[in-house]
């Protein structure tokens, strides 16, 4: 694979021979480090919109951590979810409350960005850098926003820059198995118009070396005797990556006080699949690759009033993807095996608005339409044949999302959100899909909060479900349910030199016709109705942060997560032995830990994450592939930060995997063990342009 230049000669030497005013700066008296100011308390309610909802918000210094982090990464160290991964710069999809990757809905910029021939996105796809708010929705929760996501909804939006003038931001990073990533953001902001660019590229040989469990080789004697065996030490071959993702925005605020958007995102990818631990090819006989062309853009005008809001936003994808396996059948000649190529188009548009009547009640309404047209061809070679055969489908269907909303709070201490949701996928509508949020001030003091709701939901098949070949089933009924939670928050010391937020949720949810890939005789996988699927389970998160001494603070995050997702429908044959069972690749218990202790221009952080033993079959068995052992993920970082005339510098350091630990999160994918890599940004200060 052919590799992209750094873009660090070019931009360090137009950066940094920008004029710096050294001797006028040696003159200048040094300045203090910190300020002291007067502390002031601020007193506010929990928002109208915000009755009753179980959601997670990653703050900026979240998202802003490295970018050489996805937005997989940072939803698995800063919320109770499994993140499923093939490794860096692979698919990595969300599991939610015990659902599947397709049950979770992701938005960005209000449209949804799942692949509708799957019903999941690829996390791995979206640099953390590329998103400037990002909020998961629990369960009944998306409701709010969205419907079908019966584990819930990942929210992802940019806005606008705050600056003024020109601003500029480089970071380059060097890491291990030969990765290079690179970020570029451009600014510029004015009285009215704020305009953003921003580029980022990663690539590596991703040849990282691993002990390969799932082989054995023998030592023998002079007599051939086998006197001693060990498993051997592997390179992951074929793996390597380059991706480009580009984002163009500008916002314009209008004389009368409207705002218009248009946010434009373009990728490119290009991935080699690697082996598996299982395989014996030799990979210079073949070669396993996808690729990716895509393509999202958003427009938006939103106009806010005393006491009414409304916008409408308007968007589009388009998608190519394209999968090739190629190999050597013996003839010295690649050949073609399987060529599938899929083309998705997305038109998008939505209108929404709320009215607050009175500080006590708002209503708000939404509906939005995507309409997808989807081509998939896939042509495979049949070598006992001699010939070749093609598969696939084109299909169209429109999918309309519609909701009312009436929220109230009748004392100070009480509050009450009732959202009505109808959706239509293609000819079908769904039944009337209520939810009702209530919320509770227990304590003033302390904050202490309880929720609680009830809904139902609904979730249509995918279009690979109902006609992928082979396997598609067009008779598939969707999947319904209902879901009931419980929670509990508080925040503690707020306003003060240490405060101390988290909260307590239980969660149970039964659904009905369960979509679920199962094998059959005829040898290749297809989608059956799974009678029913019971998830519940228990989620805690806890927040700290402390003012240690002068110049000193800690921030500590936690999450917990207990989460049982069991068949307990029908068997659907008599060799069916998945009732009973949880569900595979659920882990049956995760927990995360971040920790960072900064002072002055320097910041250390501990990432520390946890899942349970995983099953990988649906009947749980352990005899023919056993199970994924449980395993812990330690990483640490350094950075430290320079403030000098006309550039900020900054240096940072990250090792994962630090204790060099063997684990799986899918079957016969090796991961890399410890590893490391380091960031210099630089950000210069022209005139008054300071912020992102």
């Amino acid at each position: 694979m052919g590799k992209l230049p750094p873009l660090s000669a070019c931009l360090l030497a137009c950066l940094l021979l920008a004029p710096w005013p050294l001797r006028a700066a040696a003159q200048q008296p040094p300045v203090a480090r910190t300020v002291d100011i007067r502390e002031v308390s601020v007193w506010g309610r929990r928002p109208m919109k915000l009755i009753g909802t179980e959601r997670t918000d990653l703050d900026s210094s979240a998202l802003r951590q490295s970018i050489a982090l996805s937005v997989a990464d940072l939803l698995t160290l800063r919320t109770p979810v499994f993140v499923k991964q093939y490794g860096r710069a692979t698919l990595s999809t969300v599991s939610v409350r015990g659902t599947g990757p397709s049950h979770t809905q992701v938005t960005w910029n209000g449209m949804r960005i799942a692949n509708p021939m799957l019903g999941m996105a690829d996390f791995s796809m979206i640099p953390s850098h590329f998103v400037d708010e990002a909020s998961l929705l629990y369960g009944s929760s998306s409701l709010q926003e969205t419907g079908g996501g019966l584990g819930g909804l990942v929210r992802l939006a940019t806005r606008p820059a705050s600056v003024e003038g020109f601003g500029a931001e480089y970071v380059q990073g060097v890491g291990m198995f030969r990765t290079f990533d690179e970020y570029l953001r451009l600014l510029w902001g004015g009285r009215r118009w704020q305009l953003s660019t921003r580029l980022f590229v990663q690539s590596s040989a991703n040849d990282y070396r691993y002990r390969n469990r799932d082989k054995m080789e023998h030592v023998y004697d002079e007599q051939m005797q086998i006197v001693g065996s060990y498993h051997p030490v592997e390179r992951n071959v074929s793996g390597s990556f380059t991706d480009v993702h580009l984002l163009q925005e500008a916002y314009c605020r209008t004389r009368g006080g409207d705002r218009i958007g248009l946010s434009a995102w373009y990728v490119h990818s290009d991935r080699e699949l690697p082996l598996l631990t299982t395989d014996y090819a030799d990979e210079t006989r073949f070669e396993n690759r996808q690729r990716e062309r895509t393509f999202r853009g958003v427009a938006s005008w939103e106009r806010t009033r005393g006491d009414y809001r409304a916008g409408v936003r308007a968007g589009y994808v388009r998608s190519w993807l394209a999968y090739d396996y190629r190999r050597d059948p013996g003839n010295g000649i690649m050949t073609a095996m399987t060529r599938s190529r899929s083309l998705v188009n997305t038109l998008y548009a939505q209108a929404d608005g709320e009215y607050a009547p009175h500080e006590r009640w708002l209503f708000s309404a939404s509906l939005s339409a995507h309409q997808h047209l989807v081509r998939s061809a896939d042509r495979t070679v049949r070598l006992q044949e001699g010939g070749s055969a093609t598969v696939g489908y084109d299909q169209g269907r429109i999918e309309l999302d519609g909701s009312l909303s009436a929220r109230w709070r009748p004392t100070g201490r009480l509050g009450l959100s009732l959202v009505m949701r109808g959706s239509l996928f293609g000819r079908q509508w769904s039944p009337l899909i209520p939810a009702l949020f209530a919320e509770y001030l227990l304590s003033e003091r302390g904050e202490v909060v309880l929720r609680a709701s009830v809904s139902r939901n609904y979730r249509f098949p995918t279009l690979n479900d109902l006609y992928f070949m082979p396997g598609g089933n067009p008779d598939l009924r969707s999947e319904r349910g209902y879901g009931y939670e419980a929670g509990l928050s508080f925040a503690v010391g707020r306003g003060r030199r240490c405060t101390l937020t988290g909260s307590a949720s239980w969660y149970d949810q039964r659904i009905d016709d369960w979509i679920l890939w199962l094998p059959t005789t005829k040898g290749f996988f297809s989608p059956v109705n799974v009678k029913r699927v019971h998830a519940y389970g228990t989620e805690l998160q806890a927040d700290l942060r402390a003012d240690l001494a002068r110049d000193w603070r800690l921030v500590l995050h936690g999450t917990f997560a207990w989460a049982p997702s069991v068949n307990t429908g029908e068997p659907v044959s008599p060799a069916d032995r998945s009732v009973g069972r949880q569900l595979p690749y659920e882990p049956l218990l995760s927990a995360a830990v971040t920790g960072r202790l900064e002072w002055r221009t320097w910041s250390f952080e501990y990432r520390w994450n946890y899942y349970s033993e995983r099953y990988t079959m649906s009947s749980n068995d352990v005899t023919l592939t056993g199970t994924l052992p449980d395993y812990f993920m330690n990483g640490l970082s350094l950075g430290k930060s320079f403030g000098l005339p006309r550039v900020e510098l900054s240096l940072r350091g990250t090792v994962q995997n630090l204790f060099d630990e063997e684990y799986l999160s899918v079957l016969s994918h090796p991961m890399p063990g410890i590893h490391a890599e380091f960031f210099l940004g630089i950000r210069p200060r022209w005139g008054r342009a300071a912020g992102r």
